[in-house]
């Protein structure tokens, strides 16, 4: 018999692409998604092999009648505190309440778990979802992927196409960064989910490469030489976030200002994956730095 998996999110890029791959895997899924969803998104979460619900999000036995049955509910919402803390609570009540026995929270980033509070504002809306739900009576498992390989693509400081540059903060052109494509963390979170003795945390990474690897890497794929340049210490660089985030507070209701970008890119600087849990799943395989570069440098 298929288990039943249930995805909050799932209109969602990650959310979506979880649902796919669970369907890959001859699971039963369930796509749990806002009345009046545009009929585009329903369709095409059809399509992947999804049945989808509409379901008041703001009525937890709506939503305990709505997961009932279910092996496991993934949580792939994105958004601030009321998505992340309010809207959260309530899945996560209504899961408890329907006797769902797992729940994967929507902790798709870096592990904040050694990171300090009040240094990343999405990283703490996690933190205290993850307070919450280390109290309720479910099996839960987060799954921590670092960056989303994407943003490499965007021309942030780490990797800046048009100026053909590669920076990095303070004394780290080695520091190893951890990346994951949203493929690669879709085809994982669906394992996980069907994997009904996966531990608390995973951390898992497509790739993790340097700085300086990363300018090897588009040397490799494009015989071009980036700049590789130091941009200030990493002191300095919290402190201008920290002046950039009171200077703008009107971020505060964006779920990525201008300053939260640079929140992540810290982090990324501060902390990284040691106990990467790629070979749970050896049938898995990963993207590498220089396929995943060579498919968007030219």
């Amino acid at each position: 018999m298929s288990k039943k998996i249930t995805v909050f999110g799932a209109t969602g890029n990650l959310g979506n692409r979880i649902i796919r791959e669970l369907s890959r895997r001859g699971a039963q899924v369930q796509a749990i998604v806002r009345p009046g969803t545009d009929s585009e998104k329903i369709q095409t979460l059809q399509q992947s092999g999804a049945e989808v619900q509409e379901v008041d999000l703001t009525i937890v036995n709506a939503l305990a009648q709505a997961v009932a049955g279910s092996h496991c509910v993934v949580s792939a919402l994105a958004g601030l505190g009321e998505v992340i803390i309010d809207l959260q609570k309530r899945v996560l009540e209504a899961t408890v309440q329907a006797g769902v026995p797992r729940f994967i929270p929507s902790d798709f980033c870096t592990d904040y778990t050694d990171l300090v509070p009040g240094e990343n504002r999405n990283f703490d809306l996690r933190r205290e979802f993850r307070s919450h739900l280390d109290r309720a009576p479910i099996q839960a498992s987060s799954i921590f992927n670092g960056a989303f390989a994407d943003i490499l693509q965007y021309n942030t400081p780490i990797l800046n196409l048009k100026d053909k540059s590669i920076g990095y903060w303070g004394d780290k052109a080695d520091w190893k960064l951890d990346f994951t494509t949203m493929d690669d963390t879709a085809a994982f979170t669906a394992e996980v989910a069907l994997d009904e003795e996966s531990p608390r945390d995973l951390q898992i990474a497509s790739f993790q490469v340097s700085p300086r690897s990363l300018w090897q890497d588009v040397k490799t794929a494009t015989d071009q030489e980036f700049r590789l340049q130091p941009l200030s210490s990493l002191e300095d660089f919290a402190a201008f976030i920290k002046k950039q985030r009171a200077d703008y507070p009107a971020g505060e209701q964006e779920l990525y200002a201008r300053w939260q970008q640079g929140q992540y890119m810290y982090s990324m600087f501060t902390t990284h994956h040691t106990k990467v849990a790629n070979k749970r799943y050896p049938h898995l395989t990963w993207t590498s730095s220089l396929d995943f570069i060579r498919s968007f440098v030219r």
